[in-house]
C-alpha cells in the first residue's frame, strides 16, 4: 500500500517533520513546588495572596523592631533615647538571672556541668554515625536523672552544698521540670494505655478512670492541687518539696493524653499481627514488646511528640504556684524599675518566645527525621 506524503491517517508515520511542542511543566523546584502546593487552584491560589500580603504587612515590621531599629549596645539608657526598638541590652544584662534563675552564683558550675553532659547525649543519640547510641540511651534515661538531681539539689556525702529547689529557676528549671515529665509520662502512658484495652475488667475501669480523671481538669487545677491540697493529706509534720509535687502533677498529667495517643497506635495495628504472635505461641509480654508495640509507636510519633511539645509548653504555668521558670524570671526582671522603659516587657517575651519556638521547633524537626527515616507515612 502506497503512503501518500499529503496524507496522515491514523496509525501512519508523518513522513515530514512534526511541529515543535512546548517544553514540558517542570516538576522539581522552587516554582514547581509554588505551583503544586500555593497556586494548584483558585481557591488555594486566594489564600496563599491572602497569606503572602499578610506576611508583607507583618514581617517587614517585626524584623524592623526586633533587628533592624533594636537596640545592641549600652545600657537602659540608651533603651531610653530608642524607645521603638527592642531592648537586648535588657537580655544581655540578666541572661545569667534567665539561664540560672536564683541558683547559687558560685555552685552554677553545677548547671554548666550537666548542660554540657545534656548537649552531648542528645547528639550521642542523635547522631546514627556514632557508636554505643544504645548504651548512651540506657546513660540518658537512668544514670542521667539520678546524677542530675545530686547535682542539682546537693549531698554532703559528695561535698556538694545543698541549694533547695525555691533557688532553682530560669532556664534550668523549664528542663528540668519539661525533662521529667517526657521521661516519665511517656512509659506511664504505654501502660496506661495497655491497661485501658486490657480484657481485665479491674484493670481496664482503673486506667479508664485516670486517663478520664486527668484529662477532665485543666494543668492548672492540678499544679493547685499538688502545691495546696496534697499538703492537707499528709500525716502532721510530714512535708514534700514543693517543685516534685509540681514535677510528679505534670507527668500525671501528661501520661492521660500520651496514653490515649499510644492507645490509637495500638488500635491501628492490623488484628493479622496480635494472631500471628499468638500462633508462634509469643507470651503477651514478648508480643508487645518485640512485634506489636515497636509497630504502634512507629505509627504516633507525630503524636507523641506533639504531646511533648505541649509538655513543653505548659512548664510556664508553674509560674502560678511561685516557681520561677523562664517566664517567670523574666516577668521578675521585667518589673525592676531600673529598666522602666516601654520596649522591656516586649523585648523580654520576645526573647522567651524566640527560646520556646528553637526548642519545639527542634523536636518537630527531629520528629520528621524519624518518621522519614521509619517510613512511617506518606511523603510530606
Amino acid at each position: 500500500m502506497a503512503i501518500n506524503d499529503n496524507m496522515s491517517p491514523r496509525g501512519v508515520v508523518h513522513a515530514g517533520d512534526l511541529p515543535d511542542q512546548p517544553a514540558p511543566m517542570a516538576t522539581e523546584g522552587a516554582v514547581a513546588w509554588m505551583r503544586d502546593n500555593l497556586f494548584n487552584g483558585p481557591f488555594n491560589s486566594i489564600l496563599s495572596l491572602i497569606a503572602l500580603a499578610l506576611v508583607l504587612y507583618i514581617v517587614p515590621g517585626t524584623l524592623s523592631w526586633l533587628v533592624f531599629d533594636a537596640n545592641w549596645t549600652g545600657g537602659a539608657e540608651a533603651c531610653q533615647a530608642n524607645p521603638d526598638g527592642a531592648c537586648w541590652p535588657f537580655v544581655s544584662s540578666r541572661w545569667e538571672q534567665f539561664l540560672y534563675g536564683f541558683y547559687e552564683h558560685s555552685e552554677r558550675w553545677r548547671i554548666n556541668i550537666l548542660l554540657i553532659i545534656l548537649a552531648v547525649g542528645i547528639a550521642w543519640l542523635a547522631i546514627e554515625r556514632l557508636p554505643g547510641r544504645g548504651l548512651a540511651a540506657i546513660l540518658m534515661l537512668f544514670v542521667y536523672p539520678v546524677f542530675a538531681f545530686f547535682m542539682l539539689y546537693g549531698s554532703e556525702t559528695l561535698g556538694l552544698p545543698i541549694v533547695e529547689t525555691s533557688q532553682w529557676g530560669g532556664f534550668t528549671l523549664t528542663l528540668v521540670i519539661a525533662l521529667s515529665g517526657i521521661v516519665a509520662s511517656l512509659p506511664l502512658g504505654v501502660l496506661l494505655a495497655l491497661g485501658r484495652r486490657s480484657k481485665m475488667p479491674i484493670i481496664s475501669l482503673l486506667s479508664t478512670v485516670f486517663i478520664e480523671f486527668w484529662r477532665g481538669i485543666p494543668l492548672v487545677a492540678v499544679l493547685f492541687m499538688a502545691t495546696i491540697m496534697f499538703p492537707l493529706f499528709l500525716p502532721a509534720g510530714v512535708t514534700f518539696d514543693q517543685l516534685l509535687r509540681a514535677v510528679i502533677g505534670v507527668a500525671l498529667f501528661s501520661s492521660a493524653y500520651m496514653a490515649e495517643v499510644v492507645r490509637g497506635g495500638l488500635q491501628a495495628i492490623p488484628k493479622g499481627q496480635y494472631e500471628g504472635a499468638m500462633a508462634l505461641g509469643l507470651p503477651f509480654g514478648k508480643m508487645m514488646r518485640l512485634i506489636i508495640l515497636p509497630q504502634a509507636l512507629k505509627i504516633v510519633i507525630p503524636g507523641i511528640v506533639n504531646t511533648f511539645i505541649g509538655l513543653f509548653k505548659d512548664t510556664t504555668l508553674v509560674l502560678i504556684i511561685a516557681l520561677f521558670d523562664l517566664l517567670g524570671v523574666v516577668q521578675a526582671s521585667i518589673a525592676d524599675p531600673n529598666w522602666s522603659i516601654r520596649s522591656v516587657p516586649y523585648t523580654g517575651y520576645a526573647f522567651v518566645a524566640i527560646v520556646f519556638w528553637i526548642c519545639c521547633y527542634s523536636m518537630a524537626r527531629y520528629s520528621r527525621y524519624i518518621e522519614d527515616k521509619l517510613h512511617t507515612g506518606h511523603k510530606r
